[in-house]
């Protein structure tokens, strides 16, 4: 099978969408499979014969996400020229909009994958009131695609619960040899001048969606026995740095900026204790390498990572926002070292069992499905 995928961000950005659609592309070349990417133009990007870039600008809610300006007739003519089975369409974005377009033209069936919240993020932008109209715009494109794959079932029963049908999961796995206990080393501590005991973790976009005010509160609320104990290292960037920066400028906090390759492994592993209140995600990456990283988590009960985490097995789960259970989580934690142990455990015995092969194959058995339950339908290639 041949298959074109239509995405508003990709590698080398770092975002969980950029990295599964990488992991994604490393999986169709393993198995032979050809495939071409249509994505807005990216900064530094690697040159990738089978990657087409377009001029783009920011979206306004995540500028990391690019809305790209194209020739539909110069989509058109290279979709033509590669004549694909199959159109994996990975945005509602402009870029969505051409691969949607041209799939009803030339008669390719097409898949969508949904990977944002994009009406939970408004909730934090203030712009709750244009909620019913995404929703129809988001049920309005999706409604010609055959199905629609999400992370998570959290995020299935979301789009079900709105009229969505088609619903179909595509979990996220991790790659638990790179993201690994073994990585943990004391020279995270040396580098960042880190003299606590213990090290909390956050790693992700620094944004308002990500809730990070019940990071500060949960921060200013500990007791001083327990404040004094920890060391926070924020990983990441985004529109909220600076304010994030102002609210802890006094607290035992370091902010690496965005780190990757062996530097964000490192960190990981030598942490102790994940801590991501975020509850607009559909599945969160970030939660299953801390997972693989051999450290547990302390996350919202809203969202995909629910999915993920067990109620005190591999982490905590807390109500959202609420600062005096996010509190009470972080001290149990250091306060009980054999809960601690049993969680820790716990979080990597799951992750190991989080395989990207298995996961990617199944993708494939779906494509299959489709392309064969379409194959009636003369393509107009």
């Amino acid at each position: 099978m041949r298959i074109a995928i239509f995405s508003d961000t990709y590698f080398p950005q770092v975002n969980g969408v950029a990295r599964t659609l990488k992991k994604l592309s490393d999986h169709l070349n393993k198995r032979g499979i050809e495939h071409e990417l249509f994505v807005p133009e990216i900064e530094n990007s690697p040159n990738y014969p089978n990657v087409h870039q377009f001029s783009s600008f920011p979206f306004i809610f995540y500028p990391e996400c690019r809305t790209a300006i194209a020739n539909p007739k110069t989509v058109e003519k290279r979709l033509r020229g590669f004549a694909p089975d199959l159109i994996h369409i990975a945005t509602p974005l402009t870029m969505g909009l051409y691969g949607l377009h041209v799939s009803k033209k030339l008669g390719v069936p097409a898949v969508a994958s949904y990977h944002t919240h994009f009406d939970r993020y408004l909730d934090y932008y203030k712009m709750s009131f244009i909620s019913p109209v995404l929703w129809r715009y988001m049920k309005w494109f999706h409604a010609p695609v055959h199905k629609i794959f999400v992370p998570s079932l959290e995020t299935k029963d979301h789009l079900i619960a709105h009229g969505f049908e088609n619903v179909t999961v595509w979990s996220r796995g991790v790659d638990c040899q790179f993201f690994h206990p073994l990585k943990r080393t004391s020279s995270l501590k040396e580098k960042y001048h880190i003299k606590e005991k213990y090290v909390f973790l956050y790693a992700g976009r620094i944004a308002p969606e990500k809730d990070l005010q019940t990071l500060v509160n949960t921060i200013n609320q500990l007791s001083p026995e327990t404040k004094k104990q920890i060391h926070w290292l924020i990983v990441g960037s985004g529109p909220g740095l600076s304010e994030l920066k102002q609210k802890l400028q006094n607290e035992n906090v370091t902010f690496t900026g965005y780190l990757k390759g062996n530097d964000l492994a490192e960190a990981y592993a030598s942490s102790d204790v994940f801590f991501f209140p975020s509850p607009t995600e559909t599945f969160g990456n970030v939660v299953l390498e801390a997972f693989a990283s051999g450290i547990p988590a302390i996350v919202s009960n809203k969202g995909g990572v629910t999915s993920i985490v067990e109620n005190n097995r591999s982490g905590v789960i807390c109500e959202s926002q609420n600062t005096e259970q996010f509190v009470a989580a972080v001290e149990r934690v250091i306060g009980d070292h054999s809960f601690y142990l049993h969680l820790k455990s716990n979080a990597r015995k799951y992750a190991e069992k989080q395989s990207w092969e298995e996961i990617m194959d199944h993708l494939l058995s779906d494509y299959m499905e489709v392309i064969v339950s379409n194959a009636e339908f003369p393509k107009a290639l």
